[in-house]
This record gives C-alpha cells, sequence and structure tokens, in this order.
C-alpha cells in the first residue's frame, strides 16, 4: 500500500477535530460577549425602574415595566421586585416612613448556545436603591406620569 493511499482522508479528520475546537471557542468568545452585555442590561433596568420608583406612586406597575425596556427574553414583571425602606434601611408599608426605594432583578436565567454543551447563565441579582422623591405625590399640579 502506498503513502497517498494510507493518508487517503487523513486531512479531513484533522480539520474536523481542529474546527470543532476552533468553533467551540469561537461561540465561548461571542456567548462571553453576550453574557456581559445582558448584565448590563439588567444593572440599567435596575437603575432605571428605581429612578421611576422614587418619583411614581407607591407599587405602580409602571415601575416594573421600566425595567424591561431592552426586551430581554424570559425577563419578565416577575423578575422585578420593588421594595420601600425606612431610615435605617427595613422594608416598611406605611407611606411616611419610606425614605428609599430599592428595586432588584432577581431569578433571572439564559441559555448559552456553545457547540456540544448547553449550560444556562444565572444572573446574579441586580439591585438599585435611591432616595425617595415624591413617591407620586405632588403639591401643586397633575401627578407624574409613569
Amino acid at each position: 500500500m502506498s503513502k497517498r493511499v494510507a493518508q487517503k482522508g487523513l486531512t479531513t479528520v484533522e480539520f474536523a477535530i481542529v474546527g470543532l475546537v476552533f468553533f467551540v471557542i469561537l461561540f465561548a468568545v461571542i456567548e462571553f460577549g453576550r453574557i456581559i452585555y445582558t448584565m448590563n442590561i439588567l444593572q440599567e433596568g435596575a437603575r432605571r425602574a428605581a429612578r421611576v420608583a422614587a418619583v411614581c406612586a407607591v407599587n405602580d406597575p409602571a415601575i416594573a415595566n421600566r425595567a424591561l425596556f431592552a426586551g430581554l427574553s424570559g425577563l419578565t414583571t416577575s423578575n422585578v421586585q420593588v421594595e420601600y425602606l425606612n431610615q435605617s434601611g427595613a422594608i416598611t408599608a406605611t407611606f411616611a416612613d419610606i425614605h428609599y426605594v430599592r428595586v432588584r432583578i432577581v431569578d433571572y436565567s439564559m441559555p448559552i448556545h456553545i457547540p456540544l454543551i448547553n449550560p444556562t447563565f444565572q444572573a446574579p441579582e441586580f439591585s438599585s436603591t435611591l432616595p425617595r422623591e415624591s413617591l407620586g405625590v405632588v403639591k401643586s399640579g397633575a401627578a407624574p406620569d409613569c
């Protein structure tokens, strides 16, 4: 058997092995960038919702909707928690005791698309706390449009 016949198809096998490793690394880099983008979007959503919570009426549904500005798949208003805090940072239900508002985005996960691996990325909790402002109460004029 000649040397040429013995190596027939070897290039194809080598390319398959090297190509697989290359594409796994390529998709891992792309997915890492997508994870960083998603984390930035979640933090910005928490900040925007906290800003709205500071000026809108207590428990206004527009607060949670503001956190969903980017349309991330799987992110719903059930992932957004709005809390009203007293001076010491404890949760309060008394309007007069509210000094801060905190918005948290919790329990968000997204699938990762890497060949041969199908992990799920569980995002950490993102929160933003701001001092209260009007909470929907105005001295004159109409209430803010939330």
